[in-house]
């Protein structure tokens, strides 16, 4: 229930004003709570006298069986001008549509926007059943707050089953947010999610350094929640015959409510290249390149396989590239057609963000090398005489 201490309560109106229900109303200086609360939060966080608490009991079963459906948050990015779903999105619905059909649920995504989104419905063709779409003119950047408060808004009045978020920059920061809201479980950094006997979402992801795979649920909390590493689930065309439906979800939303606020928009680096979360083709290099000057040739390879360069976090940590294009588990989760593994021993760490490759190549000088175990095709041999060969043979 939501309590109000009457005597730190100002009546200064802005738990009026941001309540996403109109459940909140002033009447003689103090906050009165009507019966349409649903719980969200949002009152709490913006309250400047902390006069407004949330007292939470643990659920019934009876409780947690009222709550039904899987739903995805839909992040969106700019590209060619147009603001348009992150293909970690296609990944969850791929996994979610299975989820869904497990639990005989409807798969729902969540987009927030300005009204300046493209292609949402498309996602239908991908699994979802419905897109609900909040727009806003405070959500034409994300803020933390803004989009904690809708996506905690629509959890309370929608009472979803399961609720995903891409493991990205955005959704590492989302996610934790809504959970401490609503006093949620959540795991993150998933690599496999699944649905046991009784119904409960089983989240698997990577714990001690990767050395093991802690499989996690959440019996006690709904919806239950997880983040997932982007590139571990595959997904494939998209079916042109389902339907679906599109819902507007109302969102209330005041200045006061959101605390920071994006003022540009700097790109560090060349926006023509291919982020290594979505390349094709992937040249990656390791300890055994031997020294900074050799990952020319690892580059020289990448260039003619018409794809990009990218290496271990041990070369990283050497300065030799940086941070935006390691690969594992302290790194980024790859999944592209084509990884070639050049001078790397295949810690498991490291194979955590690349095993969902199509086709791996392996190249080491230790036949022993845990990356063979995980190769289409092994070359063992020094790598720094094998990539001019290569590099050769694909120039002619």
């Amino acid at each position: 229930m939501l309590k109000i201490d009457t005597e730190k309560c100002s009546g200064c109106k802005i738990c009026e004003k941001i309540c996403p229900f109109g459940a909140i109303v002033i009447i003689d200086k103090i906050a009165q709570v009507q019966d349409n609360c649903t719980l969200c939060g949002a009152c709490v966080n913006s309250c400047p006298v902390e006069a407004l608490s949330i007292e939470r009991k643990p659920v019934p079963k009876e409780e947690l069986d009222k709550f039904s459906g899987i739903f995805i948050w839909g992040e969106c990015e700019e590209k060619d001008e147009r603001t348009v779903p992150k293909k970690v999105v296609r990944e969850l619905l791929a996994q979610g549509r299975k989820l869904a059909d497990r639990l005989d649920q409807n798969l729902t995504v969540v987009v927030l926007g300005d009204g300046k989104l493209t292609g949402p419905e498309t996602l239908i063709t991908y699994g979802a059943d419905r897109i609900m779409r909040c727009q806003h003119k405070l959500l034409s950047s994300f803020t933390t707050d803004s989009f904690t408060n809708v996506i905690s808004a629509i959890i309370s009045k929608e009472k979803p089953s399961v609720f995903l978020f891409g493991a990205t920059p955005h959704g590492r920061e989302l996610a934790p947010r809504v959970a401490a809201r609503l006093h949620l479980g959540l795991t993150a950094d998933c690599t496999g999610l699944e649905i046991n006997e009784k119904g409960e979402l089983i989240q698997t992801r990577p714990a001690f350094g990767g050395n093991i795979m802690a499989s996690i649920v959440s019996p006690y909390t709904r919806p239950q929640m997880a983040t997932v590493r982007p590139n571990v689930f595959s997904f494939g065309d998209p079916d042109n015959s389902r339907k679906g439906e599109i819902a507007d979800f109302k969102v209330v939303l005041s200045p006061a409510s959101i605390r920071t606020k994006v003022v540009a928009i700097e790109r560090l680096s060349d926006e023509r290249e291919v982020s290594i979360e979505d390349a094709d083709i992937i040249v990656s290099a390791g300890m055994g390149c031997q020294k900074k000057e050799n990952l020319k040739l690892t580059q020289e390879l990448a260039d003619a396989l018409g794809g990009v360069m990218a290496g271990s976090r041990a070369i990283v940590e050497l300065d030799w590239i940086p941070h935006t294009k390691q690969v594992g588990q302290s790194g980024l989760t790859v999944g592209p057609q084509l990884y070639i593994a050049v001078g790397i021993s295949g810690a498991i760490q490291h194979l955590v963000g690349m095993s969902s490759a199509k086709t791996i190549i392996a190249i080491n000088k230790d036949p022993n090398a845990p990356i063979f175990k995980v190769a289409d095709l092994g070359i063992v041999g020094d790598a720094m005489g094998i990539l001019p060969v290569l590099i050769r043979e694909l120039k002619k």
